[in-house]
């Protein structure tokens, strides 16, 4: 099984693989790490950016080369990895993944717009956090959703945490700057990619997924009926699947009960 590296999404972190890494038959070959701006010292970065801090992390794990598996912002950083350092990338995953412009609404439009965004970036996040630390409203939340009641209670933490309002605000401008880069390259991967996303995902338009599997050559699309954004904390078991079969070189195999298309 070759190393796989996990790029979270936004807000997000490590920890966000939890589920995923306890599925996996050598979860000990996984590296999750915090990307720049989420570990409470970084600042946050662009797409570049993120990128070499990922190299730096697998520089510093010891490994020359991993099956990159990204989710939602996450996914453009790996997407970025195969793109610009394909000798890195044994293998794509991209989870939910918010890696062309197509999966971009008006509303990441207008939260990336200097000030009113930001201010409104900051108003979502709190909202949410808050909402969250309601023990009622999260254990309606995490029987709606199927997500796991400790993942929320940190999720309500960090999304109350200035460090975590800054990080938001500045990947939502990235996504504005930088996709565009990357669709030029996208045709350009060469890399065995899987695409997996929830038919139900109500952050990342659905026609984005589709759409990137035709920009990426030969990629392979798994749709997971009824999942919605959050896969690694919905559907761990299925998620754990697709990357086991990217990382024994078994890319584009559909996880049960998901179905694959072109």
């Amino acid at each position: 099984m070759n190393p796989v590296l996990l790029l979270h999404g936004q807000p997000g972190g490590a920890g966000d693989w939890d589920r995923v890494r306890a599925r996996l038959d050598r979860p000990a070959q996984t590296l999750a790490i915090d990307r720049p701006g989420w570990d409470r010292h970084s600042r946050p970065a662009d797409l570049h950016g993120n990128a070499e801090a990922a190299l730096a992390a697998l520089d510093a794990w010891g490994a020359s080369r991993a099956v990159v598996v990204g989710h939602s912002f996450g996914g453009a950083v790996a997407a970025w990895l195969a793109a610009f350092y394909p000798a890195r990338v044994v293998a794509l995953v991209l989870v939910s993944p918010a890696a062309n412009r197509a999966s971009l609404y008006r509303l990441d439009r207008w939260l990336a717009a200097p000030l009113a965004g930001e201010v409104a970036s900051v108003a979502t996040l709190v909202s949410l956090g808050l909402a969250l630390a309601a023990g009622p409203v999260r254990r309606r939340v995490a029987e709606e959703l199927t997500l796991d009641d400790r993942y929320l209670r940190g999720a309500s933490r960090m999304l109350l945490a200035p460090a975590a309002w800054r990080a938001y605000a500045a990947e939502q401008r990235v996504l504005m700057r930088d996709l565009p880069a990357l669709e030029t390259r996208l045709g350009a991967i060469s890399t065995a990619t899987t695409i997996i996303a929830g038919t139900d995902d109500r952050i990342v338009p659905g026609a984005s997924a589709r759409q990137l599997a035709r920009q990426i050559p030969g990629a392979q699309l798994t749709l997971v009926e009824g999942a919605g954004h959050l896969l690694p904390q919905q559907k761990p078991e299925r998620l754990a699947d697709v990357i086991a079969a990217a990382a024994t070189g078994r890319a584009g195999l559909p996880p049960a009960g998901g179905r694959a298309s072109a």
